[in-house]
C-alpha cells in the first residue's frame, strides 16, 4: 500500500484520494458452463488489482500502471470505442458503459497494480473491470449495487472487449466472501455461499506459465459451438439454455446434432453441470476426497470431450495424481494454457512444489509457477 500511494505521488504530484482492491478468481469445478446456463463454484482469491485514484479538474482521464508501460490520457467524452489490444480498454469500456447510463463523471487519475499473473485463467479482465466499476460508483455515489456492478463489468467484456464470457468471473470478484465457495446458476443468477473449509489442506494455484489471449483462443469458437447444438436441440427440445438438456435427451435426440464433435462439447456440458450439483453436496458433508474425485473427473472431460486443455495442464494433473497428498487438480479458467488448482497437504505443500516443478520442466522444458491461496473477499476500498 504504502508503494503504491508513493507511487501515485511520484506520478501525479499528489497522494491519491482513495485506493480501492479486486480480486481474482479461481473456479473450483463447473467450467464452461457460465455462457450455458449451468451452475458453477467460484471463490474469490488473495491475489488481484489495486487501484490508486484521485479527481482532477481536467476532464481527463489518466491511466497509468505499474504492470505495463502504456499509459494513456484520454478527454472526457460522450463516448468511447475499444483502441488496440492495451490494458486500459478495460477500464474505458467501464467508462464509456457508465456514462452512456447517463451518469456524471469527472476526470481522474488512477494508477492501478495487479499481482494477478496476467492471461494466466484468474481472471485479471474481470478484476480490472469490477474494479472500476466499483471505485466510479463509489467516488461519485452512483450506488449501483454489486449485482449490478458484476452484470455491467460483464456487458463491458461482451461489448466492449468482444469477449463472450459468461457471468461467472465478475459475479465471483464481486461478491466473493472469505473461506466461501459461491454456487451460482448462472441463468437466474440465485447463489448460495457454501463452507470451503479445507481444514489441513492448502488451495495450490499452479501457473503453467504459457500464457494466452481468450480473443485469439477458441474460446468464441466453443461458445458458438454449445449455441449451434443447442439451436439443434431446440427443434424438438424445449430448452432455454444447454444445461437445461438432460443426457437422456441427447442421447434420444442425437440424430439432431448429427456431429460428433458437437455431441462431445454437449455431453461435457451437462456432465459438467451434473458434477456442480454434486459438488456441492460433497462439500457441505466435508467430503474433500470425494470433492477431489470431482476435480480429476472435471478435468479429464475438459481435456477429452470439451478439448480445452493441453500438455502443460495435462502435465501438472498427471503429476498430481500420482502425489498421494494431493486429493485432486484440474484446470481452471478457460483452459489453453493458464491455470491449475489442486488440494493438497499443508505440511507437504513444499515437497509438492519441488516435484512439480522438476516433472514439470523435465516434460515441458521450463518451470511452472505454484503458490498457495486465501479464499477472500470481494472488490472493497482498502484506504
Amino acid at each position: 500500500m504504502t508503494d503504491i500511494k508513493q507511487e501515485f505521488q511520484k506520478r501525479f504530484q499528489k497522494q491519491p484520494d482513495h485506493i480501492f482492491f479486486s480480486p481474482g478468481r479461481v473456479n473450483l469445478i463447473g467450467e464452461h458452463i457460465d455462457y450455458n446456463g449451468g451452475r458453477v463454484m467460484p471463490c474469490a482469491i488473495s491475489l488481484g488489482t489495486y487501484l490508486a485514484v484521485s479527481k482532477n479538474t481536467d476532464k481527463i482521464f489518466r491511466f497509468q500502471c505499474l504492470n505495463f508501460p502504456e499509459t494513456a490520457e484520454i478527454h472526457l467524452q460522450s463516448s468511447y470505442s475499444k483502441t488496440g489490444r492495451e490494458w486500459f480498454n478495460y477500464p474505458l469500456g467501464v467508462i464509456d458503459n457508465i456514462i452512456r447510463e447517463e451518469y456524471s463523471l469527472s476526470g481522474l487519475d488512477l494508477l492501478f497494480y495487479g499481482n494477478l499473473p496476467i492471461g494466466a485463467g484468474l481472471s485479471s479482465s474481470a478484476s480490472i473491470e469490477v474494479l472500476t466499476a466499483y471505485a466510479l460508483s463509489e467516488l461519485f455515489q452512483l450506488n449501483i449495487r454489486r449485482l449490478g456492478i458484476a452484470l455491467l463489468s460483464k456487458k463491458v467484456e461482451n461489448e466492449f472487449i468482444g469477449m463472450n464470457c459468461g457471468i461467472m468471473d465478475q459475479f465471483a470478484v464481486t461478491l466473493g466472501e472469505k473461506h466461501k465457495a459461491i454456487l451460482l446458476n448462472c441463468d437466474t443468477l440465485e447463489y448460495e455461499l457454501l463452507p470451503f473449509e479445507i481444514k489441513d489442506y492448502a488451495l495450490a494455484i499452479i501457473n503453467t506459465n504459457k500464457t494466452r489471449k481468450l480473443t485469439d483462443s477458441k474460446y468464441n469458437e466453443r461458445f458458438a459451438e454449445c449455441g449451434e447444438v443447442l439451436k439443434r436441440l431446440k427443434k424438438e427440445i424445449d430448452a432455454k439454455n444447454l444445461c437445461d438438456v438432460s443426457i437422456e435427451d441427447l442421447q434420444t435426440h442425437k440424430f439432431l446434432v448429427n456431429d460428433p464433435v458437437l455431441e462431445k462439447r454437449a455431453l461435457h456440458v451437462i456432465l459438467e453441470n451434473s458434477r456442480v450439483n454434486e459438488a456441492a453436496k460433497v462439500l457441505k458433508a466435508a467430503d474433500l476426497k470425494e470433492f477431489g474425485r470431482l476435480m480429476y473427473d472435471s478435468h479429464r472431460s475438459l481435456k477429452e470431450l470439451y478439448e480445452v486443455s493441453g500438455v502443460e495442464l495435462d502435465t501438472i494433473v498427471e503429476f498430481c495424481k500420482t502425489y498421494d497428498k494431493c486429493i485432486g487438480a484440474r484446470m481452471t479458467g478457460a483452459g489453453f494454457g493458464g491455470c491449475a488448482i489442486a488440494l493438497v497437504k499443508k505440511e507437504s505443500m513444499d515437497d509438492f512444489a519441488e516435484g512439480l516443478i522438476q516433472y514439470y520442466k523435465n516434460e515441458i522444458g521450463y518451470e511452472p509457477t505454484i503458490f498457495a491461496s486465501e479464499i477472500g473477499d470481494g472488490v472493497r476500498e482498502v484506504f
